[in-house]
This record gives structure tokens, sequence and C-alpha cells, in this order.
């Protein structure tokens, strides 16, 4: 009987997991939730990354070959860097409330992490021979998603010089990444099944940002906040035409391509609210907070029901094939 494989792309779950704490962190400093909240779905993100780190290191341990090649892939390669990216959320949120010095640490250390793999990738995509037309927003994650959620996490436990930088490099990787992203989805064939819900990665920089400077300022709105909602709200609203091929998709691993960025979304619109006070306010973020908790717990709740089928994770594949659940076949 052949292995299965077990696609980077893994990784995802534990992000999204600790995304949706981190929303629930916010909410519980606005004094919306109490913190336990948080606290258990911080718990929860945990053990699902540190579960899935075990899973994909028996497999490449188990695979000759497996570890350098998804790395390398072209196409899967850049969910690697969720493995790393995870862990500054999951202790800037549920290790530094309690034990602040062994929080920022574990966010120091992860946050060198990310630079240093980001640098990876970076040089090597620099090589070349990439063609364009496998560029996705999973390109995002290394450098972009890598240098904000980092920012974020370094202002969290009180570090903002080291937050700053890793802002910028989040925000230069941004422009550049961005553009040639945007480029590829709108003058290039349209992105397989296996990786459209990465499309939803779109909304996720400008949130993410928003973030990291709520974070370093204390939640105001400012100049720069509403630059960045400017952007994001296009992003948001350019999700409305994809939602008929959201709709078509099968599940699989990729669709936790959704959580994270809609999280981050969700999170910096809590701040918004909170800062903007209308009538309605605190309703509105209990509204924001049961849609991205029911898009998780929806998402988690198909996950739990295809592993029990075994249809979670992808047959053996060939080593051309990319390390990605999902299927791949359909691009309309």
């Amino acid at each position: 009987m052949s292995r299965r494989r077990i696609p980077l792309n893994v990784f995802g779950m534990g992000f999204g997991l600790a995304g949706l704490a981190t929303s629930w962190r916010i909410a519980a400093n606005l004094d919306l939730t109490p913190h336990w909240v948080s606290d258990v779905l911080a718990a929860i993100a945990t053990v699902v990354w540190a579960g899935s780190c075990v899973v994909y290191l028996r497999y490449a341990v188990a695979t000759p070959g497996a570890w350098s090649r998804d790395l390398s892939d072209m196409t899967a390669g850049p969910f690697a860097s969720l493995a790393v990216i995870t862990p500054i959320l999951l202790a800037a949120d549920g290790i530094e409330p309690y034990a602040p010095v062994v929080g920022a640490v574990v966010v120091d250390v992860f946050a060198v992490l990310v630079l240093v793999l980001g640098g990876w990738f970076t040089g090597f995509w620099m090589r070349g021979g990439t063609d364009f037309s496998r560029l996705h927003p999973g390109y995002f994650l290394p450098t972009v998603a890598g240098g904000l959620v980092a920012s974020a996490g370094l202002a969290e436990v009180g570090q903002p010089r080291f937050a700053q930088v890793m802002l910028g490099l989040g925000l230069v990787c941004w422009a550049i990444m961005g553009s040639m992203i945007l480029a590829r989805l709108i003058f290039r064939p349209p992105l397989p099944d296996a990786l459209a819900p990465t499309m939803a990665i779109e909304v996720a920089p400008a949130a993410v940002a928003s973030l990291a400077h709520f974070f370093a300022n204390g939640g105001r709105v400012d100049f720069f906040a509403a630059v960045l909602a400017g952007y994001g709200l296009l992003m948001v609203t350019a999700q409305l035409p994809l939602l008929p091929r959201y709709i078509r998709l099968s599940f699989s691993l990729g669709t936790w391509a959704f959580t994270f960025s809609w999280t981050a979304v969700a999170g910096a619109a809590l701040f918004w609210i909170a800062s903007t006070r209308f009538v309605g306010d605190r309703a509105s973020s209990y509204l924001v907070l049961a849609a991205i908790t029911g898009l998780v717990g929806g998402i988690a709740a198909r996950t739990v029901v295809a592993a029990r089928r075994g249809r979670l994770l992808p047959a053996a594949a060939a080593a051309s094939e990319p390390a990605l659940g999902g299927r791949s076949t359909n691009t309309s």
C-alpha cells in the first residue's frame, strides 16, 4: 500500500486556528470577551501546529528526498514558512500574557527564523528559472506574512524597534511581491483548483499590516491605518466576484487558506469598530467574531469529517507533483 503524502499546506491548519485565537485575544483586550476563550483557542492551535510538525517530519524522514524536494518545489515550497510563522502568534497570544519573558524569547527566536527562511526563499527564487505562471498568492507567506506577523507579535511583546524592522521587511516585500502576484492572476490563466483558495490571501497583507500597526500604537486609527484600510477594502471587495468559483471547489487542506486571511481582517475590523465608536458598535463586534468563528469552525469540522473518511491527505504522488493537498486539474 502506498504511503500517504503529507502536503506542506498541512501547516495552514495551525496558522488559521492561531489567527482565530488572535481575533479573540483582541476582543478580550477590548473588554468584549473573556480571556479564557483566546487561551483555549491558542492551546488548540498549539496542539494542531505541533501535531502537523510531527506528522510532516515523520513523513519527511520516512520518504527519501521529501524535505528538499518540498522546499524547492516552486508551487508548494512557500507553505513551509507557516511552520515558523505560526509559533509567533501562539507565543504572543498564549505565552506572553502569563510568562512575558518566555513569550518574548519565543517570539524573538521565531522572528529570526522567519528572517532566515525568508532570505533563503528569496535567494532560491533569485537563481531564476521560475515560470511566471506558477506564481500564486502563497508566495506572500515567507516574507510578507512572515514579516508582518513577526512585527505584530514583536509589538505585542513590547519590542518596538525589532517590530519596526520586521514591518519594513513585510511592507517592502508586499509592494514587490504583491504587484507580481496580482499581475500573474490578471494576465495568466486561472489558478488550478488546488491553489484557488490562495486567492483569499490577497486580503491578508493590508489586514496583518494593520494589526502590526495597531499593536504598536495602542489601537489608534490614524493616517497610516486609514491608508492600509483603503487597499484592504479593495481586496475584500475583490473577493466577491470570486465567490462562485470558491463555492464550486472541493474541500481539501487548501481550504484552510481562507482562515488566517479572514481572521486578520476580523481582527483589524475589531480595532476599527472600537476606535470609531458608533451606535451598535458592540453588536457589530460580536457579529464579526461570530462570522469569523463560524468560518474557521466550519472548516475545522469539515477537516475532521474528511480525516475520519480518509479523504484529507492526498495519495502518494510522483516526485514531480507539487506537495499540496487537493485536486489541481480544473482551472476553470
